[in-house]
């Protein structure tokens, strides 16, 4: 993947629309096709046949988002238990505050 993937939480989703992000957050809901995962906020995602999430596990999830805010899932990776979610939207801060060094403000 060559694109740019910035590392969002759900408040970020409208910044991003029609855009490939990256997202971690904890699983909390599966149903089907479609999975609820927390990062700082409740997002929707749609998974694809690789997708293998498990509840209440720590997933990282590369997909694009949606016109309603949903993420179509590309890639995910399930990271297990114990993840320090608070490291990981400080993380997203600082790459908010220089966007210039990690993605493209378009």
């Amino acid at each position: 993947m060559s694109e740019a993937t910035p590392r969002i939480t759900a408040e970020h989703l409208q910044q991003f629309s029609h855009k490939t992000v990256r997202i971690l957050g904890k699983v909390t809901q599966l149903r089907g096709e479609t999975a609820t995962i927390d990062c700082a906020g409740q997002v929707t995602c749609h998974l694809n046949r690789e997708a293998h999430l498990t509840m209440d596990h720590a997933v990282e999830i590369i997909g694009k988002v949606q016109g309603d805010l949903s993420v179509r899932v590309l890639v995910s990776t399930d990271f297990g238990t114990g993840i320090d979610f608070s490291a990981y939207e400080a993380v997203v801060q600082a790459t908010h505050r220089c966007r210039e060094i990690f993605y493209d403000a378009e």
